[in-house]
């Protein structure tokens, strides 16, 4: 991990050009100072919209009113798989009689009468 960080710190250093250098805080508080020497009324600036840019709860709310129409009658839900569990596990009928028929043949072994 140490090898790691420093040659990110090593492909990631540079020499500082302070012409390249933009200070947007500092330019917005001198906008700022401005309009109050020239007592205009402050309002907060409108953010820039992107072009690209998604409203994730408009998405969020697109997405719900779709899936209502899919949706399968309430109390039909299916059942969730257990994790790891890889194959639907249905209960097994006649395990209750097998094991009446292993006690039955063990008492045949040992014969009437007699326990164990």
């Amino acid at each position: 991990m140490l090898d790691l960080a420093k040659h990110i710190v090593n492909q990631k250093t540079s020499t500082f050009e302070p012409e390249k250098f933009e200070d947007h805080y500092e330019a917005a508080l001198t906008e700022l100072i401005n309009q109050k020497r020239s007592r205009k009324p402050i309002a907060a600036k409108a953010r820039p919209k992107g072009e690209n840019v998604v409203d994730l709860m408009d998405a969020l709310k697109r997405s719900i009113a779709n899936d209502r129409g899919s949706e399968p009658a309430k109390g039909k839900r299916p059942r969730k798989a257990a994790a790891g569990q890889k194959e639907m596990l249905l209960p097994i009928s006649g395990k209750p009689a097998a094991k009446a028929e292993a006690k039955k043949k063990s008492l045949r072994r040992r014969g009437p009468g007699k326990r164990a």
